[in-house]
């Protein structure tokens, strides 16, 4: 399949909350209980502020894949880490997407001095668990027991990777 990675744009909003909330919906990748609605993209903007959020379109222009850096922490003490996200449609999972989206924010990463870049992960996502293991991540902590969603409760692993 042929796409592009660009720099998000608020025209992409819709694509990518329809994305995150199959997610909301059907796993355990993102934490909400429910769908979010149209304007929680404008947290995303907030969040992501002066950090790469990149989207993946195919030809069309049709967004199947996101993926974002954000600040580890406010404080400039924590400036060197960051925080990373990765959403791909599920028809287009497999695809290398969210690999190229992966490999595009670690470079990144490394451009803004960013050493150090951590993912928060439910212990019931196999998935990413797997993948981020696989791209040289670490769990480096585990909050036991405190997520809570669709009945079941899971642990927050956090995985950290050296750029």
């Amino acid at each position: 399949m042929d796409y592009r990675l660009e720099p998000v744009t608020i025209e992409d909003g819709d694509q990518i909350i329809d994305i995150f909330n199959y997610y909301v919906e059907n796993s355990f990748a993102a934490y909400p209980e429910s769908k979010v609605s149209r304007e929680f993209f404008g947290s995303f903007l907030n969040l992501t502020h002066g950090y790469p959020f990149l989207v993946a379109k195919d030809m069309g222009g049709k967004v199947v894949g996101f993926g974002s850096l954000r600040p580890y922490s406010p404080l400039p003490t924590f400036s060197r880490a960051a925080e990373i996200t990765n959403f791909i449609s599920p028809e287009h999972i497999g695809m290398g997407i969210g690999q190229h989206i992966l490999d595009s924010l670690l470079d990144l990463a490394r451009r803004m001095g960013i050493v150090t870049v951590l993912a928060s992960i439910s212990s019931l996502n196999q998935a990413s668990l797997a993948f981020h293991k696989k791209n040289g991540f670490v769990e480096c902590g585990r909050f036991v027991g405190i997520g809570r969603k669709m009945g079941k409760g899971f642990d927050v692993v956090w995985m950290q990777r050296i750029v």
